[in-house]
C-alpha cells in the first residue's frame, strides 16, 4: 500500500519538481538529481508526511533545502545552457523575455534565487517560504524586494547587452 501510493505520488509530481529544481539551478542535470534526492528523502518520511496531508509542501521544502546545501558544500559548479522546459501551462511572453528571465535568475545568488522561485514561482506565502527556509518572514521579505531588485538589474544588463549584439 505505501509503495503503490508512494510511486503514484512521485509518478504525478516529478515533472512539476523537476521544473522548479530547474529555476533554482539552471541546469536540467541537475534539477534531475534535486528531484531524485527529494524524492528518495520523501520516501524516507513518506508514513509521517502523509499522515500530516501536505505533501506537496514537503516535497518543495526538501527540494529547496537540498538546493541550498549543494550550494553551500560547493556541488555542481558546472554550467550548462541546458533545455527550455516543457511548461504546464501557456506561456505568457516571448520566447526570447522566458530565456532572458532564466538567464537573469541564473545570476542571483542561491538564497534569493530560492526565495523568488518559492514566493513567485509556486506562489507561497511569506510564512511558508520562511518555514521552508529556516528563516523568518522579515528575511524573506527583505530578501524578495533584494532578490527583486537585482533581478530587475540583471534583466536589464542582459537586455542591453543582447541589444548590442
Amino acid at each position: 500500500m505505501r509503495e503503490r501510493e508512494f510511486r503514484e505520488y512521485a509518478e504525478a509530481c516529478q515533472a512539476r519538481l523537476r521544473r522548479a529544481a530547474f529555476l533554482l539551478c539552471g541546469d536540467w542535470h541537475q534539477a534531475q538529481d534535486l528531484t531524485q534526492t527529494t524524492l528518495m528523502k520523501l520516501y524516507a518520511a513518506w508514513g509521517r508526511v502523509r499522515r500530516d496531508g501536505n505533501v506537496d509542501a514537503y516535497a518543495r521544502t526538501i527540494l529547496t533545502r537540498t538546493f541550498i546545501d549543494q550550494q553551500r558544500k560547493g556541488g555542481w559548479r558546472e554550467e550548462s545552457v541546458g533545455e527550455i522546459p516543457e511548461l504546464p501551462v501557456p506561456a505568457t511572453g516571448t520566447p526570447e523575455l522566458r530565456l532572458l528571465m532564466k538567464e537573469a535568475l541564473m545570476t542571483l545568488a542561491p538564497r534569493y534565487r530560492a526565495v523568488l522561485v518559492l514566493r513567485y514561482w509556486e506562489d507561497w506565502t511569506v510564512e511558508e517560504t520562511a518555514h521552508a527556509l529556516q528563516v523568518t518572514p522579515g528575511t524573506v521579505k527583505s530578501q524578495s524586494a533584494r532578490g527583486l531588485a537585482r533581478l530587475r538589474q540583471a534583466v536589464e544588463n542582459l537586455s542591453h547587452e543582447t541589444a548590442g549584439r
